[in-house]
């Protein structure tokens, strides 16, 4: 990869070190330029002929979206975020008390609430899958969990507190032989390295644009297998998802567009289009291999401070890093780093309820470096953190 010409592409890296790509990533300039040049147009000539007048490239979008993933295009439904694109296609399906929705510890924190609610309402059960031995969903153990109630296996590829990569594809091996619909939440990993629908074998997947793909905040992805249309019934429906049968009916439309609403941000759908090109013309194999490197060099540079300790699980780690200086509460090394401009997140409880519950590590410094980063701005980062754990200490 050229990096100097990826960061003179993104306006972001001239003012921060931004390391909260697990946040949201930089956008470039050709996909703002998508996005303010359709607001331009909108406001030139009105939004529905804007609509109108872009159709063809609003139309690839759904095309691009299904290569960057293995897919096709009428497999592919777009939201104003993941986790309505998550809800659509986990609210659509039925539960009766009994049933069982197997999940793991790293599941995001919106996900558990709705297994825990819909549990409340239909007398279903949560059963969480235990760990291996490196902290990665034990897949052994879920071959196990899984019998004739069953109803849904749910798992977060990469979890939103920590460097894992649970392993989706030894997991859909396990759901494809018994069965059993796999939800994958892949809001982390769609854009950080290749992921194909058909070679992890899940029936459901959702992302976000916002993340490592670089798009606009306020756009999320939904893909659906064919045959899971059979037992997904929309929770929502309205103009854009079916067709009046002219009595007192309806027909729910062909393929995935069926969970979709009618109102969209085009300006959003456009920046998506451009920054998924952009990423399938870097190549995610290209893009995987520099941001595991990162991660993997920041990692280790955190590991060899003293009194910092890192917390990422699992045989196979991505680009976020979590770490705690042992002495200092995590809002205080974040904003060490914001100080001198240096962005990053924190973890919280909440958002990994089962994990809090197994290792009670939260909060943690969450830093996530994309292909645009360099080893210089890493250093930067470790550095700071490593001047305010000499402080504590």
């Amino acid at each position: 990869m050229d990096i100097d010409a990826l960061r003179k592409d993104t306006p972001g890296t001239a003012n921060r070190v931004h390391l909260n790509n697990a946040g949201a990533g930089l956008l470039s300039r050709q996909t703002l330029a998508a996005m303010t040049s359709h607001l331009e147009l909108e406001a030139a000539i009105g939004g529905y002929e804007a609509a109108l007048q872009e159709r063809d490239r609003i139309d690839e979008t759904y095309t691009h979206i299904a290569r960057l993933v293995g897919g096709r295009a009428d497999e592919i439904a777009l939201f104003d975020n993941s986790t309505h694109a998550w809800n659509a296609a986990f609210y659509s399906m039925a539960f009766e008390p009994g049933d069982r929705i197997l999940t793991g510890r790293a599941e995001y924190g919106s996900n558990v609430l709705a297994y825990l609610q819909v549990a409340r309402r239909t007398g279903a059960e949560v059963v969480v899958v235990p760990d291996d031995e490196s902290g990665q969903l034990d897949t052994a153990a879920l071959a196990n969990l899984i019998d004739e109630r069953t109803k849904l296996v749910g798992v977060s590829h990469i979890p939103t507190s920590g460097g894992l990569i649970n392993p989706a594809a030894d997991i859909g091996r396990i759901t494809r032989a018994a069965g059993v619909p796999f939800l994958l939440d892949a809001t982390q990993s769609v854009g950080q390295f290749p992921v194909d629908v058909a070679e992890i074998g899940c029936d459901m997947l959702t992302a976000t644009g916002r993340k490592f793909l670089r798009g606009p905040r306020g756009i999320g992805f939904l893909w659906v297998r064919p045959e899971a249309l059979e037992y997904l019934d929309p929770f929502v429906c309205e103009i854009e998802a079916a067709t009046w049968d002219g009595e007192r009916g309806f027909t729910w439309h062909d393929g995935a567009r069926r969970f979709e609403t009618w109102e969209v941000s085009y300006s959003n759908v456009l920046g998506l289009h451009t920054a998924v090109v952009q990423a399938l013309d870097l190549g995610l194999d290209q893009i995987g291999k520099r941001v595991v490197a990162l991660g993997a060099y920041l990692r280790d540079r955190l590991e060899a401070l003293p009194g910092v300790t890192t917390y990422d699980l699992g045989r196979d780690r991505c680009a976020i890093v979590t770490a705690k200086v042992d002495a200092l509460p995590t809002a205080d090394v974040a904003a060490a780093l914001a100080q001198r401009g240096i962005n990053v997140s924190t973890t919280t409880p909440e958002h990994t309820q089962f994990d809090t519950e197994n290792r009670g590590v939260h909060p943690l410094v969450r830093l996530s470096p994309h292909y645009y980063n360099t080893e210089d701005e890493l250093d930067q980062a470790v550095e700071v953190i490593a001047e305010v754990a000499r402080t504590a200490g």
